[in-house]
């Protein structure tokens, strides 16, 4: 950012000042500090030198005025509903919690003098939350006062966290918070941890879907109050997703079957694969969930809420694994329709096909990986999970180690025209040692299923 600040202000007749990230000293890292008297006080600051430009002439260009450009974490624009019509008591709470807080007076807070630094500028008493600018508004069109906020680092101040403090400080006051209203998007990860951080507070697993924890969401902190919550318009992620292709994990299961079943070559036994282990860790992670919420295990709810986060993690990364699979088969078969008229073209399609060939490996033996790890959340289970559920953590243990060997076939299949021989054994090696240990563990967890059954 700061290559184009410099650009902007060599080729340009306007000056620039950097920001966040971007910002050369500590008291331009606040946009709210560069921007105090806006264009009208513009001509005025330029003439003095503790603002000077970062880059460019620090003469005032009336036509373009001056440009901030800086580099800073995702900003989110989020507004609290109170059931209150009232702007002052809306913005007393806004005061409480923002980080820039509220002007210290003399007295009476509300009306006192307002005392001042040696400067003359106003001295402020902070609000709780860092990196928090926050006003109190009347909303005409709901008819509800709101807290409206900018949350401008939430690794500082996450959404849920401004949520619960608005409530307690709304409390206080004898105000209720009824809901909240997200202004454009959201970073998926925001959601997820509000997710979280709301079944913990219940005492209940966050070893859950994703869809599950979005949804806690939502109705935790009543995003859909004033609006519908589409999260696949509301979450970054979603929202620029590509949509173009059908996935073969949003397939239900009969299509699945039915594609697999059909003439095309993939997907097939790789993804077969990725798809196996994942029901495994699912049934691992289902009976960690179960668990978690079982009547008079109640003092165990985390750690088997911790079982059931591992657990999601292997069948997370097994279902991505099913479309990379197919995906890498795909890429064979692009690789061998390179053209190969002259020299140069068949060394570039030769190399081509190495490469896709090695991918074609890679990622069938992280299913061997994913779905082993997998294996000893599904131990676990067998040893300490609900033994209402044993069988099932058998299950999971069958399909973890079907999966291991059926990735393996892919690898060693896969492996047979690659000519980089020094990779082929490599891979080998290492798959024959995990395929043992699959099976070795396997055994071992159907022996404990049989003895508790």
């Amino acid at each position: 950012m700061r290559k184009l600040a410099e650009r902007v202000g060599n080729e340009l007749p306007i000056p620039i000042y950097c920001y966040e990230y971007a910002a050369f000293s500590e008291n331009r890292r606040n946009l709210a500090s560069v921007r105090v008297g806006e264009y009208e006080a513009l001509k005025e600051k330029l003439a003095k030198p503790e603002w000077k430009p970062d880059f460019g002439k620090a003469e005032f260009n009336p036509r373009a005025g001056a440009t901030a450009i800086g580099a800073r974490d995702f900003l989110v624009a989020y507004n609290i509903n109170l059931n209150t019509t009232s702007t002052r008591r809306a913005n007393a709470i806004a005061f409480d919690v923002r980080e820039r807080g509220r002007v210290k007076r003399e007295g009476n807070p509300l009306t006192g003098p307002v005392v001042k630094d040696d400067k003359g500028n106003p001295v402020y008493i902070p609000g709780t939350l860092k990196s928090v600018k926050g006003i109190g508004w009347f909303i005409e069109e709901y008819g509800v006062a709101q807290i409206s906020m900018n949350l401008t680092n939430l690794n500082d101040t996450p959404v849920h966290v401004a949520f619960d403090e608005v409530c307690n400080k709304a409390n206080e006051r004898g105000i209720r918070v009824t809901g909240s209203e997200l202004v454009g998007l959201i970073p998926l990860k925001a959601m997820l941890d509000a997710g979280r951080y709301f079944l913990r507070k219940q005492e209940r697993s966050t070893g859950v879907s994703d869809a599950e924890l979005i949804r806690i969401a939502i109705k935790s902190m009543g995003l859909d109050e004033l609006k519908p919550f589409n999260p696949r318009e509301r979450i970054i992620e979603y929202a620029i997703g590509d949509r173009s292709t059908k996935k073969l994990v949003d397939m239900t299961v009969t299509d699945f079957v039915f594609e697999t079943a059909s003439e095309s070559p993939a997907p097939g036994g790789g993804s077969v694969s990725a798809a196996v282990g994942a029901m495994g860790a699912a049934l691992a992670t289902m009976v960690a969930n179960l668990s978690s919420h079982k009547r008079g295990w109640d003092d165990r709810w985390e750690e088997f809420s911790e079982w059931a986060e591992k657990g999601k993690a292997c069948h997370d990364q097994l279902l991505a694994l099913i479309d990379q699979d197919t995906d890498a088969f795909n890429a064979i078969m692009a690789a061998f329709g390179l053209p190969k008229g002259n020299e140069a073209e068949q060394a570039a399609r030769q190399q081509a096909i190495e490469q896709a060939t090695k991918d074609a490996i890679n990622i069938p033996f992280r299913v061997m990986e994913v779905a082993f790890e997998s294996m000893e959340v599904i131990k676990a289970m067998a040893e300490i999970g609900n033994p209402n559920s044993v069988s099932d953590a058998g299950v999971g243990a069958l399909c973890a180690r079907t999966a291991v060997m059926g990735a393996f076939l892919n690898v060693k299949i896969n492996s047979a025209d690659l000519k980089d021989k020094a990779f082929v054994e490599d891979v080998l090696a290492r798959g024959n040692a995990l395929q043992q240990q699959a099976n070795e563990l396997e055994a071992e967890i159907i022996r404990i299923v049989e003895e508790k059954m």
